[in-house]
């Protein structure tokens, strides 16, 4: 999801990454605290003292949100679900977790412990502040906790919007999957509380920008569309598991025979006899009934059309390797991983160093479609 994120500490078994679109957002807040915030707050403070508190608050809020996370793979974790990690970026913080829950009660469990952390926080700020208050502290401190507490309830209470993927479209995704025992159709539902809030912060978005607010109008339009695109994106990861359960490579693979070529051809022979004349884009190599490897169009696009006459085969294309070849009884769920991983399209299928078929994206891609178009997910029949 995030394959810029650099990782910067481990924390309770949990990888901590940074996107650097994080450090966008960590200088607007810092901008927005040292030249608005505080100086409203503490107006006979030096600007030093301003740009000091902004930093320090900023880092703590996002401290904020990585416990908040945190809290989520911790409880995550005692259910079995597995998290790859957790990434600060430009919409605050997520934790990658790996699997969906095996129960309506553990998803429920998941996403209420992040707001309860939050909650906790928003407390555990307000009595540092009752305590500076008290104790006559330094007024730079009464002001960090001050806005610490309230950011942090502010956290709390968004989240619990029942608006998926937010945590309060988690708990909605819960209480309707205990009720239906349908995940799929309680997904469904809950993804679409989560369009009607993203198409709401998009319009007060731009009715803000249309009243002269620019940063707020274009953050909320921003939020909108993130929000917008992950309801949809986990809804389809969902229907994805669920349309491709029990089933194997095998099932939608194209099996031989297919267009193959051997490594003595020329590349112009491959192109105008093969290529063009099948249609096809994804070539597998093969010598004496022995899958070589493949060449395709990527491959192709890097040869100077000069050439394709005394250029072979066998001098470009790419070689058999774990990569690029798969086994017809792999999952299907595993061949979506290996797609992510790979950023790899098509893949050969063999079994023991015979071709029996290849498989793309397009072909999951194609039977997920005609599995929506035929609404087969709303009454069981997908994973038949």
């Amino acid at each position: 999801m995030f394959k810029n994120a650099r990782p910067v500490l481990n924390l309770l078994g949990f990888e901590i990454k940074i996107d650097p679109s994080w450090l966008l957002i960590a200088a607007l807040i810092t901008w927005s605290l040292s030249q608005h915030t505080f100086p409203v707050r503490l107006p006979e403070a030096a600007s030093s003292q301003h740009f000091t508190m902004a930093v320090a608050t900023m880092l703590l809020f996002f401290a904020s949100l990585l416990l908040h996370e945190v809290a989520h793979a911790v409880v995550a974790r005692s259910y079995g679900v597995a998290t790859r990690g957790i990434t600060l970026f430009l919409f605050g913080g997520v934790a990658e977790i790996e699997s969906e829950p095996k129960a309506a009660s553990h998803e429920f469990y998941i996403a209420v412990a992040g707001p309860l952390m939050s909650f906790f926080l928003a407390f555990l700020f307000w009595i540092l502040l009752q305590i500076s208050t008290i104790l006559s502290g330094p007024k730079e401190f009464a002001a960090v906790f001050s806005y610490l507490a309230l950011i942090n309830l502010i956290l709390a209470l968004f989240n619990l919007l029942p608006a998926f993927p937010l945590d309060g479209g988690r708990i909605l995704r819960a209480y309707l999957w205990k009720k239906s025992g349908n995940m799929l159709r309680a997904t469904q539902t809950a993804s679409k509380s989560g369009e009607f809030l993203a198409f709401t912060l998009i319009v007060l978005g731009i009715m803000t920008l249309y009243n002269g607010f620019v940063v707020s109008g274009f953050w909320q339009v921003l939020l909108g569309f993130f929000l917008l695109a992950a309801a949809k994106t986990s809804y389809q990861n969902q229907l994805m598991q669920a349309a491709f359960a029990k089933r194997s490579v095998g099932t939608l693979m194209t099996k031989t025979p297919v267009i193959t070529t051997d490594p003595d051809t020329t590349i112009s022979d491959l192109i105008y006899n093969k290529i063009l004349r099948s249609n096809v884009s994804f070539v597998p190599v093969v010598e004496n009934k022995v899958l070589l490897g493949y060449i395709d169009t990527e491959v192709l696009s890097h040869l100077e059309r000069e050439n394709w006459r005394n250029t072979k085969v066998n001098d470009v294309f790419v070689e058999l390797n774990p990569d690029n070849c798969i086994t017809e009884d792999m999952p299907l769920s595993e061949l979506m991983k290996k797609i992510s991983e790979t950023n790899r399209r098509k893949f050969l299928v063999s079994q023991n160093s015979t071709l029996t078929g290849v498989i793309s994206l397009s072909d999951l891609m194609g039977y997920l479609g005609l599995i929506s178009l035929l609404k087969l997910h709303n009454n069981g029949h997908e994973t038949n």
